[in-house]
């Protein structure tokens, strides 16, 4: 990806979320009907998450034509092509529904079956973190400024962050404790909102299952630009979803691996 392209994509992916921002305004915190998509369980999307994929769609139709789209919501827009924008228009729709700010707007372009760029928007704080090859930045409240992870080399001197203490079950709830027994602090609830602030150097580890791939394209860019460590519980490609762990540090990715890869799938 050239410095020239990267900017063009880079302008596209930040025209996508402020669309999305501006679709998802006139409904947080306003009482919704929930649809739930799952017969057995909960997996809840509202009219929020809808309007916000059909404004990014939107703009891509615009300034993107030929590339194609993976969305939660509306599925593939296949092209012969190597780019793919993954789009999840509110990650975290369960902290949507309850008017918890730490949902977000994910978008990333995806170059022949790998995330290149990603971007992490929470609209209602205004808060927006960038990643790609080589760096990553945070945009809020008329401040830019370089995102850079901790420098966080020890398991026991880490803060961990996941989801929900109840994503794990079996031999991944085992794991886990594991990890979380040894660390010095573990926050729960940020869906990737946490990854977003590994980014930023407060959080130093995540630890989740059980991801979509629309979960995850886009923080890992943000992740990785700002010098941190995505892989999956044996240490390999995440890009995919499922079992993921990021990490301010090679070190303590590999401490928490030592946990976490006899629950590996």
């Amino acid at each position: 990806m050239s410095d020239i392209d990267f900017q063009t994509d880079l302008t596209i992916a930040h025209a996508m979320a402020d669309a999305a921002r501006a679709a998802i305004a006139p409904y947080f915190r306003t009482p919704l009907s929930v649809d739930n998509k799952l017969s057995t369980g909960f997996d809840p999307v509202t009219i929020a998450d809808r309007a916000s994929e059909t404004a990014m769609r939107e703009v891509l139709a615009r300034l993107a034509p030929d590339d194609g789209i993976l969305g939660e919501e509306f599925g593939t827009k296949s092209t012969s092509g190597e780019r793919r924008w993954v789009l999840d228009p509110i990650d975290g729709t369960r902290a949507f529904i309850a008017g918890l700010p730490s949902w977000t707007v994910l978008v990333a372009l995806e170059v022949g079956g790998r995330p290149r760029l990603g971007l992490i928007d929470q609209p209602h704080i205004g808060e927006r973190f960038t990643g790609w090859p080589g760096g990553a930045r945070f945009d809020g409240e008329g401040e830019q400024r370089a995102l850079q992870v901790s420098s966080c080399q020890r398991l026991d001197q880490a803060i961990l962050a996941t989801t929900d203490p109840y994503l794990f079950a079996g031999a991944e709830q085992s794991a886990f404790t594991a990890v979380r027994e040894r660390v010095r602090l573990c926050r729960y609830g940020f869906d990737a909102y946490a990854y977003a602030m590994l980014a930023a150097g407060g959080i130093d580890l995540v630890i989740e299952s059980g991801l979509q791939i629309y979960d995850v394209q886009a923080f890992i860019p943000v992740v990785t630009g700002a010098g941190g460590v995505v892989t999956n519980w044996s240490g390999g490609d995440p890009s995919g979803g499922g079992q993921v762990v990021a990490a301010a540090s090679a070190d303590l990715l590999e401490q928490a691996l030592e946990h976490l890869a006899s629950a590996a799938a």
